[in-house]
């Protein structure tokens, strides 16, 4: 993934608009906002600015001026974990949430509008793990990503690929490339011919205490640099530094527990 308006196309009245189901979006809600502000302004160089009120206080991250992520203040009755929750675009959220049930899914908020800003929906695929969905108005979504401070790719944890891809490509539409290896169960999705996400089948290694969920990676310039700097402003390093095939990465937590990755890849993709 690299800058995000590559990859819009037109609707009638010539505005942007994204493919059915590419991530446009990521989202966390939070106890505390101001020490989530502190943390990631600290960590991406993100500034904010206020969001849609729909839901309760929401900001919006800006990176050099342009929109990349959200955070929101978690409603004080609910017990919900604290994620980062990748947003899939659609052009009828109604409809798509619809899709989702009739697929095995559960929709358990909305769809309602988010002032002028767009239509959502949150929904959880058959083996639980939490998306939004998006129908853009006046706000699009992420203006850059795949750059240092910004969303590079989103990648579903699950037990296995088998038991939901067939749920994603239904919805969304999704075509599939899998990985032909005896003990490596990953699916690449794609768009228009461009992969847009992942889904990583880890069997027993997935956390009992989370379930299936969705990750999102982060680009940083340097991994071990932005791991230390987490560190000190009192995230946690849950899986160290290092190299894979497509470049190198940590898996970390923010102080209230969000899990992410920070990755350094030439392309955007881990």
């Amino acid at each position: 993934m690299t800058e995000a308006g590559s990859q819009h196309r037109q609707d009638d009245s010539g505005r942007a608009r994204r493919t059915l189901g590419e991530p446009c979006w990521v989202s966390l809600m939070v106890h505390s906002m101001e020490a989530t502000q502190r943390f990631y302004g600290e960590l991406f160089g993100w500034e904010f600015r206020p969001g849609p009120q729909q839901l309760g206080p929401y900001v919006r991250a800006l990176l050099d001026g342009n929109e990349v992520a959200g955070i929101g203040r978690m409603p004080g009755s609910r017990r919900l974990p604290v994620a980062w929750t990748p947003y899939l675009a659609a052009d009828d959220v109604d409809a798509t949430a619809a899709t989702v049930r009739h697929c095995g899914g559960t929709v358990g908020v909305g769809p309602l509008d988010a002032a002028d800003a767009g239509r959502m929906a949150i929904a959880s695929d058959p083996a639980g793990a939490v998306f939004g969905i998006w129908q853009a108005a006046a706000h699009l979504g992420m203006a850059v990503s795949g750059v240092p401070g910004a969303p590079a790719w989103n990648e579903l944890m699950t037990q296995d690929t088998a038991s939901v891809a067939r749920f994603y490509q239904s919805v969304f539409g999704y075509k599939e490339e899998a990985v032909v290896s005896a003990d490596f169960d990953y699916v690449t999705l794609h768009l228009d011919g461009r992969p847009v996400a992942s889904i990583h089948g880890v069997g027993r290694a997935l956390p009992r205490d989370r379930g299936a969920h969705w990750m999102t990676h982060f680009e940083v310039a340097d991994v071990d640099e932005a791991a230390e700097r987490l560190t000190d402003l009192g995230g946690q390093v849950l899986q160290p530094p290092h190299d894979g095939d497509r470049g190198r990465k940590a898996t970390v937590a923010d102080p209230e527990g969000a899990v992410f990755t920070l990755v350094r890849t030439a392309d955007g993709r881990p």
